[in-house]
């Protein structure tokens, strides 16, 4: 129950945080942003970035061995690069459609989820 706790916390806290850090960009498409400054697109992004510790900091609590999850601090951290990547997939497929994933982005994603099995295989 611990480990399905902190992978979902993970994608809810990575989604805010792609948006936090990729969703500024897309602001000039509405009337409202075109005249934002950065220091505005910053703030609005911290806030967004809140959000994403109000789930990171629960996942990382829940599965971490030291709190008595599942985890070891090493396996968090792979989890957490999968996820990160796998939410940023689905954010720039659907919100940056003129941004195309390519077969060396897909063999990358891969040797990541790779790196996945070889961080949790007992060896």
């Amino acid at each position: 129950m611990r480990a399905l706790k902190t992978i979902i916390f993970l994608f809810i806290s990575n989604t805010f945080m792609t948006f936090a850090w990729y969703g500024h960009l897309k602001f000039k498409e509405f009337s409202w942003g075109k005249s934002l400054g950065l220091f505005t697109i910053i703030l609005i992004s911290w806030g967004m970035a809140f959000f994403e510790y109000v789930f990171q900091v629960p996942a990382n609590r829940a599965g971490s061995i030291e709190t008595g999850g599942p985890f070891s601090l090493v396996q968090l951290k792979t989890i957490q690069e999968a996820v990160t990547l796998t939410v940023f997939v689905i954010f720039s497929t659907i919100f940056f459609s003129n941004e195309k994933l390519h077969w060396n982005h897909f063999l990358g994603f891969g040797l990541i989820v790779l790196a996945v099995f070889v961080i949790f295989k007992k060896w």
